[in-house]
């Protein structure tokens, strides 16, 4: 379909009126002679398409966060109130992030120090993890055992582990778990036994299920209010948009 400025001027080239104007109608050789039309102006004033493609990204955006919204919405109490998600920043907070995340991610290491500075700088942002393996079997094995040490051993040494994991470049063999569940100052045995619970598997389950539902395919997805970030985004660019958003709700 031909954009409002290129068929005007397209018309005038070809000198058809508006209204007459009707590409079935034409024979082959009013049709070969407007396309030829076409192409040179496009060739002369190659900013058109440049401008054409803009606006169809902007309307794309704009659908885009439309059914985010939407999503957001639909699943905001699996979102926002699950029990089974480790919950930080401050609890009172009247911003709510919540990040699909995966340990074995580059962009959500990428973002951990900015997200964790981006929560503390701000003093007012309650910020939930969604466990969300997708990277492997390696990526299941990190989040099982971040989440049976949240079962078993509580939101403190979960934090610990969660942070700890985020900095890890190695493999998530038994003895590095071991080692990551001490320096949390929990047990590890029980931790370890944990792993493979039908409770663990609930979780990332109900979070896949939930990832599936809001349309997230990838690691970081972040859902600040009924807004969708999909990917990294720079600490000054999240701050930019919690300032949007609490502007927006006041």
């Amino acid at each position: 379909m031909f954009r409002a400025p290129l068929l005007a001027a397209t018309l005038a080239l070809t000198a058809l009126p508006a209204a007459a104007f009707d590409v079935a109608a034409m024979s082959d050789a009013e049709r070969e002679a407007f396309r030829a039309e076409i192409r040179a102006y496009l060739l002369d004033n190659p900013e058109v398409l440049m401008e054409a493609i803009g606006v169809l990204e902007e309307r794309q955006a704009a659908d885009q966060a439309q059914g985010d919204v939407a999503l957001v919405a639909s699943n905001a109490d699996a979102l926002f109130n699950d029990a089974n998600s480790w919950v930080g920043g401050n609890p009172e907070g009247d911003i709510t992030i919540v990040e699909f995340m995966d340990y074995r991610c580059g962009y959500c290491k990428k973002a951990f120090p900015e997200v964790e500075e981006l929560i503390k700088a701000d003093g007012n942002i309650r910020f939930i993890v969604k466990e969300f393996p997708i990277l492997g079997e390696q990526s299941v094995v990190a989040s099982r055992f971040a989440i049976a040490t949240l079962q078993v051993a509580g939101p403190e040494a979960y934090k610990k582990v969660h942070d700890a994991m985020m900095g890890q470049r190695g493999e998530f063999t038994e003895a590095a778990l071991t080692s990551l569940a001490e320096q949390a100052g929990a047990d590890p045995a029980p931790i370890l036994a944990a792993m493979g619970s039908d409770e663990v598997s609930a979780v990332i389950a109900e979070n896949h299920a939930l990832a599936q539902a809001m349309q997230i395919s990838g690691t970081p997805t972040f859902v600040l209010e009924d807004q969708m970030l999909r990917g990294y985004v720079p600490l000054e660019a999240m701050m930019g948009l919690v300032k949007e958003v609490r502007s927006a709700g006041k």
